[in-house]
């Protein structure tokens, strides 16, 4: 087996290869920087903005919460709105249901629901609703089953409901897609597209001080005596 001599053709060699992977990352590094830094930052952030989901609660009187029934041990009731009416939202180990705060009945986010909690966030047609079992990348943020409302707008918007709770989650549209792929380049995460800590990045950071320290190596050893001639034959004043 030939030994291998770690002489500066050996580190010039590896060095023209790691230079050419990483330099590459880097020109997809400073392109995904300029794209995200060009593309408009409300367009981004959301849409439907001048929609709301927040109401006053009205006033009269409320169910009792202590008549709700006691099938299940109950851990948590939480009086918010859903649309124009008051809602409780119970917490069990069972999961979260939605009551009626003014009649006890259980609600059930059916599409129609799900379509009148999205119509609040954007004002454009729906398309289509369905409904998805576990988050995908653009509502990967949030947990659990989720109702997926599109729009038939410039933006290609959709809105994402908790199937659970009724609650509006997230709008997506065609600019922050656009936005969420380039920085998926830039953070180097294919996959889940969140952490920028993640082994592929830490080898990327490493290779890069390799670079950096075999560089500075192969400076010096560019050098010959004969470059500096011009220093010693400079005379003294």
């Amino acid at each position: 087996m030939k030994k291998i001599r770690f002489t500066p053709l050996f580190f010039r060699r590896i060095h023209k290869w790691v230079g050419l992977i990483l330099g590459l990352q880097f020109l997809l590094w400073a392109l995904s920087g300029s794209v995200m830094a060009l593309l408009d930052k409300d367009e981004v952030g959301g849409h439907g903005g001048a929609m709301s989901h927040a109401h006053p609660l009205p006033a009269g009187d409320y169910f009792d919460v202590a008549a709700l029934p006691r099938g299940e041990a109950v851990t948590g009731v939480l009086l918010r709105d859903l649309g124009s009416r008051p809602v409780y939202e119970v917490r069990s180990a069972k999961g979260v249901r939605l009551v009626d705060a003014t009649t006890g009945a259980d609600i059930r986010v059916d599409v129609a629901m799900a379509r009148e909690v999205a119509a609040m966030m954007n004002d454009a047609p729906i398309r289509e609703v369905g409904v998805l079992a576990k988050a995908n990348l653009e509502s990967r943020d949030h947990q659990g089953a989720m109702w997926r409302v599109d729009f038939d707008d410039a933006e290609n918007s959709s809105a994402y409901i908790s199937l659970d709770t009724a609650r509006f989650l997230v709008m997506r549209g065609d600019t922050w897609r656009t936005w969420d792929f380039f920085w998926m380049l830039h953070n180097m995460d294919y996959l889940n597209r969140k952490s920028f800590n993640h082994p592929l990045i830490f080898f990327v950071a490493f290779a890069a001080l390799w670079l950096s320290g075999t560089g500075f190596y192969l400076l010096f050893k560019s050098f010959s005596r004969s470059d500096f001639r011009w220093v010693r034959r400079r005379k003294p004043v």
